[in-house]
Order: C-alpha cells, then sequence, then structure tokens
C-alpha cells in the first residue's frame, strides 16, 4: 500500500520548501491536498515526481516546484477570487482553493473539466467551480479577479483575459521563451499590466496563447 501522506511531505521538503516557497498557506495546501487523487488513474504512483506530469491532449499538471513558486510570487490573500486556467483534473485549483474566497476554473476539455469537477466535489472543496471553454477566453462573467493563473505555457496574454484581472491584481505565466520558458508575474496598475521576472520553468504551449503571425511584405 503506497502511503501518499509520506509521499506529499518529501514533495514540500525536497521539491517545495529548497526553492523558497516558504509561505504557510502553501505549503499547508500542497501537504493537504492529496495531489494523487488529481492524476489519470494510471498514474498515481507518479503524482509526487519533480517533473511536469502529462494528462493527455498535450497537456501536462505543472511540477509541484513550478506550482508553488508560481503561487508564492502572486501574495495570494483569503478574500481573494482567482481565475484558474488550464486546471486539468483540478489540483491547482484545489490547492488555489485553500488559500482563496473562491476559484474560477477554466478547462478546454469537456472530459477534463467533469473529472475535474467531480473529484474537487469528492474532496469537499465548495468554493470552486469548473467552467467549459477556451482558456483565453477565461470567465469574464464571473471577474473580474484578484489572482490569475494560467497552467500552461503562453506566447503572448490576449488583451480580453487581462481585462479580466482586478485592478492592484496578480497573474502567473510562464512565457515560453528559448529552450526553458521564464515565469513572469503580472500586476495590473491604473488598468496596465506590468510584468516582473519571477524565474525559469517550462511548460507545453497552451492553445489560444499563440502569439499573432506578421506578415512582412
Amino acid at each position: 500500500m503506497t502511503d501518499f501522506t509520506a509521499r506529499r511531505t518529501m514533495m514540500v521538503d525536497t521539491q517545495v520548501r529548497p526553492s523558497d516557497v516558504t509561505k504557510f498557506t502553501i505549503i499547508d495546501a500542497m501537504l493537504s491536498i492529496p495531489r494523487e487523487a488529481f492524476v489519470p488513474a494510471g498514474l498515481r504512483e507518479a503524482a509526487y515526481v519533480g517533473e511536469n506530469l502529462a494528462i493527455g491532449g498535450g497537456r501536462v499538471m505543472l511540477e509541484p516546484r513550478t506550482l508553488g513558486k508560481m503561487l508564492d510570487g502572486l501574495m495570494i490573500e483569503s478574500s481573494h477570487v482567482a481565475l484558474d486556467l488550464g486546471c486539468g483534473l483540478g489540483y491547482s485549483t484545489a490547492v488555489l482553493a485553500q488559500m482563496c474566497h473562491f476559484v474560477v476554473a477554466v478547462e478546454d476539455d469537456d472530459a477534463r473539466a467533469a473529472t475535474a469537477q467531480e473529484t474537487l466535489s469528492e474532496h469537499s472543496v465548495d468554493n470552486a467551480a469548473v467552467m467549459t471553454g477556451p482558456l483565453a477566453e477565461g470567465s469574464a462573467k464571473s471577474g473580474p479577479y484578484d489572482i490569475i493563473t494560467v497552467q500552461g505555457a503562453v506566447e503572448q496574454v490576449p488583451a480580453a483575459l487581462l481585462a479580466q484581472l482586478r485592478d492592484g491584481g496578480r497573474i502567473a505565466c510562464i512565457f515560453a521563451e528559448g529552450a526553458l520558458g521564464v515565469v513572469r508575474i503580472g500586476h495590473k496598475i491604473d488598468g496596465v499590466v506590468n510584468w516582473r521576472f519571477s524565474f525559469n520553468a517550462g511548460a507545453p504551449l497552451l492553445a489560444g496563447f499563440e502569439k499573432e503571425a506578421t506578415f512582412a511584405l
């Protein structure tokens, strides 16, 4: 019988804490949420590996270090409402839900969205809702949001999505640049999002976040 509780503790102690993630709310959430419940059934044994985990359709669950550091840079408060784009099978949403007042998650795959909502309900995460739709469109009807997380790489972030971020709010994205990728935290001040470098990390590019092709005559 696999001791997932021990693996969860080891994940936090060897992957998350050593990456300068020290906020109690993040540590507590990642120690509490059973990550193995939010992966495809055949991958439970791999749930705590220190790398991105493929969940199908070219998508991944971000490695614990990357997710932890993204959350750390967002300065999340218990009163915040968050938008979690590309929630996969719901793990990132469950972690956010323990830190926030409410989380709106968006998944572009019907089956993944249904599984995410079912698993969240099974684990009594009642302050989160999973919507189905294009990730890059967000969920404007439930906004604006204090926090936006994108669970995959982007080349650019659509203006319509940034418009859903409350003034004073923050957004975390992995920008696909070069061989690795760069995580930036965007701070919205007076209607403008200013991006700041946070750390290096990689993930597959999400549909809808590609750079628009430019044609030169």
